[in-house]
C-alpha cells in the first residue's frame, strides 16, 4: 500500500517557471523609454461616453499607441495596459514613457501615479497571486483566520521557525481548544505558544511495524521539513526577509496568518503507517480543530480501509472541513488518492512567479534563462563553448575532456541527466536548451548554470560559434513576477476520475503548488552545490500537490471564520463554484502535463481557488452526514464495510443513491459499448446564501459530442436560506481512444452579483 507525501522528490531537477518575462529587459533610447506604472484614477470622473472603467483606462492606453510613428524599429516596447483596478483602488498600471506619463496627468480624473516596485514578495507570493488583499474581501471578513484552529497531518514542525512566532495573536485560546503540547525528544512543552497551539506525536504504528527501532526524533520536531512546510503555508505568522538562497525574497506569511495550529506528527523517518494516521486525525477531532489539513494519502484501497477516508467522514459530522492532496503522480488518468467524496481533494498548480539568471554574452546581448543554483557564484566573462562533440551533455567521457568553459547542452536529451552529467565530469557550468515542464516547476539546481527557452537560443548558439573568443557572464538570484500564462495544472498532480469511488468528480480544485516558499527544518538540506555540498536554508521553495493542500487549508480556515455556520460540504461548494477556470490571460488554463492543451476537470477541478469571490458564492449545494451514507448504501460494499466508515448503527440504508448533491458532475463510460447513445440524470439542490430573493438562470457548455439539458432552467427563491432542486440530464456517446471532454453549468444570478460554475465531465472509466 502506497502512502505518499505529496511533495515531489527533489534529486538535481532546475526550476524554471514560465518563460515569458522577457519584455522586461530591453535596451532603448530614452526618449521612449517606458516602464511600469501605476495610475490611481477618480472613477466618478469618468466621462459619460465610457460602458466602464476598463474601457476608460484602455482608451487612455490606446491614445498613446495612436501616437507612435509607424516608421520607428520594432525593438521598443509599445505603450500597454497590464490590469484595471477596482477595489483596492481605483486605477490602472500600464507601461508608459515619462513623455505620456507627463500628458496622463493633465487629463482628466487623474490623482496620482508611481513607478512599480520590485515588490518585497509574499509566501512565495502566493496570497498575492490569490488576490488576498487587507482591504477588501476574505482577510478582512475573517479577521485573516483569527482564532480559528488548524490542524496539520504531517511530519511534524520546527518550533523554532520565525513561522510559529506568536507576534500579533491573541493571547487567549479559543474554549474550545482541549490539545495539549506534548513532550518529546528536544521538544518541552513551552516551545508552543498562541501560534503554534499543540504538538502531539503518534508512533505506535510505526514501532509496531519495525520492533526494536530507535526513532530518530521522537518527537513533534520534524526532521524531514515537510510538515514545516505545509504548516506555515497554511497558517503561518508574518516573516520579513525570508528567501531561498536570494530567490523569492520577501515578506512570508501563511494564507491564514491569525489562525491558530496544531502539529499532529503521523509520518516518521522509519516509516509510515495508517495506524498513527488514523490516531492523528482522531486526536485533532477530539482537540477541537475546524480544519484538518493532509497533504498525504492513501494509494489503491478501498474507502473502507482508507485512514483518511474513514477519519474525515467523523470530521465532516463534526462540521470540520478536511483538505487533503491529489497526489503526485500524474499525468496519467485514475491516479489520484483522496478522492473522498466527504474530504476537498486539491490539485496543483502553476504561479506567476519564475526565478532566473541572466546571461549577458560578450557582444552585449542579454538573455534571461531560469535556475535556482542556491548562491550567487560569480561567473563573469567566462568563456563560452558550443561544440557538437559534446552537445548532447550525455557523456561523462567526452565531457570530461571539454575546456575549462561554459558548456552550451542542446535540447537533444533529458535534462535532469544532462544535469548529472555536467556535475559528474565537473564541468564548469552550462546553459541548457529546454522547455521541460518538469524543470519549470522543480527544484534543486547543483551546478551554477542556466536554462534557456529553445525559442531565446539561437542568439546563443550563433555567437558562441562565430565569435572569436566568445564569453558569458551570469548573473543568479533573480526573482520574475507575473510570468503567463498562470496558473497552469502542474504536470505532476495527479488525475481523476477517482479510483476509490469514480462517480464523483475529483480533484474539486486547484491551488498552487510549484515552487512554494515556505518554512523549512534547517537540519535538512534545501538546496546543493555538485553532490558533496549541501546547504541549509530556513526556507525552501519546493513543489508538489503537498504545497497546494494547504493554500486551500488556509483559504478553508478564512471561510469558516467568515461563515461559521456553514457546514463543511457548503465550504467546499462555495470554493467550487466561485473557482477561476482561466488563467492570467484571460484564456482557459492549460496542462503542463498534457502538452500545454487546455486543462481538464480531471486535472484541475473547477479551477484555480478564488478566495475573494468564495466569501460570496450566491448558491451552495449542501450535504448531510447521510447523503453520504445513502452514496455508501448505493455501492457494492457490505454492512460491515459500510459501518468502518460511519462508526454507527443510527444511519439507515434505506434511502441508497450514488447521485451525491455534488456542486461537478461526471459521467463514466466503457470503451466497449462505442456506439450506443447513453443518457444519466442528476438531481441536485441548491440553498441561496445570498441576501433575500434571487432570480437565477441556467447557462450550459455542452462537453464535446454531448447534448446537455438543465430543468427548470431558472430558479426563483424568496429569501435567504431557500432551497430549490433541478435535474441535469447528459445525453452523450462512448467516444474513440477513449477520450475525455468536458464542459460547465453555470447559474447567473439575474442582476450579474453572482455566478455560480459547476465543471460536466465525460470520461472513460479508467
Amino acid at each position: 500500500m502506497g502512502h505518499h507525501h505529496n511533495g515531489v522528490p527533489l534529486p538535481f531537477i532546475f526550476s524554471l517557471v514560465g518563460l515569458f518575462l522577457l519584455a522586461l529587459h530591453v535596451n532603448m533610447s530614452s526618449a521612449a523609454e517606458r516602464s511600469t506604472h501605476i495610475v490611481h484614477m477618480d472613477k466618478s470622473l469618468m466621462p459619460k461616453s465610457y460602458a466602464s472603467h476598463q474601457h476608460w483606462y484602455s482608451s487612455i492606453v490606446d491614445s498613446f499607441k495612436a501616437q507612435i510613428p509607424t516608421s520607428s524599429d520594432g525593438h521598443k516596447i509599445s505603450p500597454s495596459l497590464l490590469y484595471t483596478y477596482d477595489n483596492a483602488f481605483h486605477g490602472f498600471s500600464a507601461v508608459l514613457s515619462a513623455e505620456e506619463l507627463e500628458t496622463l496627468k493633465n487629463s482628466a480624473g487623474f490623482v496620482s501615479a508611481y513607478s512599480d516596485k520590485s515588490i518585497t514578495l509574499d509566501t512565495t507570493h502566493t496570497t498575492q497571486f490569490l488576490s488576498l488583499n487587507p482591504s477588501t474581501g476574505l482577510w478582512p471578513a475573517s479577521n485573516y483566520g483569527e482564532d480559528i484552529i488548524i490542524g496539520v497531518i504531517d511530519t511534524g514542525v520546527w518550533p523554532e521557525s520565525k513561522s510559529f512566532r506568536d507576534d500579533g495573536m491573541t493571547k487567549k485560546l479559543p474554549a474550545r481548544w482541549k490539545g495539549t503540547c506534548e513532550v518529546g525528544q528536544e521538544f518541552n512543552s513551552s516551545l508552543c505558544n498562541f501560534k503554534l497551539i499543540g504538538a502531539r506525536y503518534f508512533n505506535k504504528g510505526v514501532m509496531a511495524a519495525n520492533p526494536g527501532v530507535t526513532l530518530s526524533m521522537n518527537s513533534a520536531r520534524d526532521s524531514q521539513g515537510h510538515g514545516t512546510h505545509t504548516s506555515s503555508t497554511a497558517a503561518g505568522n508574518y516573516v520579513d526577509d525570508a528567501s531561498y538562497f536570494g530567490y523569492a525574497k520577501g515578506t512570508a506569511r501563511g494564507v491564514a496568518p491569525r489562525s491558530r495550529l496544531a502539529m499532529y506528527k503521523v509520518s516518521w523517518d522509519e516509516g509510515r503507517y495508517a495506524s498513527d494516521v488514523l490516531a492523528g486525525m482522531d486526536q485533532a477531532i477530539a482537540d477541537g480543530v475546524d480544519v484538518i489539513s493532509i497533504s498525504s494519502g492513501f494509494d489503491s484501497v478501498p474507502l473502507y480501509e482508507d485512514p483518511v477516508a474513514i477519519a474525515s467522514f467523523a470530521a465532516m459530522e463534526k462540521g470540520v472541513v478536511v483538505s487533503t492532496s491529489a497526489g503526485n503522480e500524474g499525468p496519467s488518468l485514475g491516479t489520484l488518492h483522496n478522492g473522498i467524496p466527504w474530504v476537498l481533494t486539491v490539485a496543483a498548480g502553476t504561479v506567476d512567479r519564475s526565478f532566473g539568471g541572466t546571461l549577458t554574452l560578450g557582444n552585449g546581448l542579454t538573455i534571461t534563462g531560469f535556475t535556482l543554483f542556491p548562491t550567487n557564484a560569480i561567473v563573469e566573462n567566462f568563456p563560452l563553448v558550443y561544440n557538437k562533440t559534446f552537445s548532447a551533455c550525455n557523456s561523462t567521457e567526452l565531457l570530461s575532456s571539454a575546456p575549462d568553459a561554459i558548456i552550451i547542452c542542446d535540447d537533444s536529451w533529458p535534462i535532469r541527466s544532462q544535469l548529472f552529467s555536467i556535475i559528474q565530469s565537473q564541468v564548469v557550468g552550462a546553459i541548457f536548451i529546454s522547455n521541460d515542464p518538469e524543470i519549470l516547476e522543480l527544484g534543486y539546481v547543483a551546478s551554477p548554470s542556466v536554462v534557456v527557452n529553445p525559442k531565446d537560443a539561437p542568439p546563443v548558439i550563433k555567437y558562441a560559434k562565430k565569435s572569436a573568443k566568445p564569453t558569458v557572464s551570469i548573473k543568479f538570484q533573480q526573482t520574475l513576477i507575473g510570468t503567463k500564462p498562470a496558473p497552469a495544472a502542474a504536470f505532476y498532480t495527479s488525475r481523476g476520475p477517482s479510483p476509490s469511488y469514480p462517480s464523483v468528480l475529483k480533484p474539486d480544485i486547484m491551488a498552487p503548488g510549484s515552487l512554494v516558499l515556505a518554512s523549512w527544518a534547517p537540519k535538512v538540506p534545501a538546496g546543493q552545490i555538485g553532490f558533496n555540498v549541501h546547504l541549509p536554508s530556513d526556507y525552501n521553495l519546493i513543489s508538489g500537490t503537498s504545497m497546494s493542500c494547504p493554500h486551500a487549508s488556509g483559504v478553508a480556515a478564512l471561510l469558516k471564520g467568515a461563515h461559521p455556520e456553514w457546514s463543511a460540504a457548503a465550504i467546499r461548494s462555495a470554493l467550487m463554484t466561485t473557482a477561476n477556470p482561466l488563467d492570467n490571460t484571460n484564456n482557459p488554463i492549460r496542462d503542463d502535463g498534457d502538452n500545454f492543451n487546455f486543462a481538464s476537470p480531471l486535472a484541475m477541478g473547477a479551477g484555480q481557488i478564488d478566495p475573494n469571490r468564495a466569501l460570496e458564492p450566491g448558491l451552495i449545494y449542501d450535504a448531510t452526514p447521510q447523503d453520504y451514507v445513502n452514496l455508501l448504501c448505493s455501492t457494492n460494499f457490505t454492512r460491515k464495510q459500510i459501518l468502518a466508515i460511519t462508526r454507527s448503527h443510527a444511519y439507515d440504508c434505506s434511502n441508497p443513491s450514488c447521485d451525491l448533491n455534488y456542486p461537478s458532475f461526471i459521467t463514466l463510460y466503457n470503451d466497449h459499448h462505442k456506439t450506443k447513445t447513453k443518457v444519466q440524470k442528476f438531481q441536485r439542490t441548491v440553498t441561496n446564501v445570498g441576501e433575500g430573493a434571487a432570480r437565477y438562470k441556467a447557462a450550459v457548455i455542452a462537453p464535446k459530442g454531448s447534448k446537455v439539458t438543465v430543468s427548470p432552467e431558472i430558479l426563483i427563491f424568496g429569501e435567504t436560506y431557500e432551497k430549490q432542486s433541478f435535474t441535469v440530464t447528459i445525453k452523450y456517446k462512448a467516444k474513440k481512444k477513449g477520450t475525455v471532454s468536458s464542459g460547465a453549468l453555470v447559474w447567473i444570478e439575474q442582476n450579474g452579483k453572482y455566478t455560480v460554475r459547476s465543471p460536466i465531465v465525460v470520461s472513460p472509466l479508467v
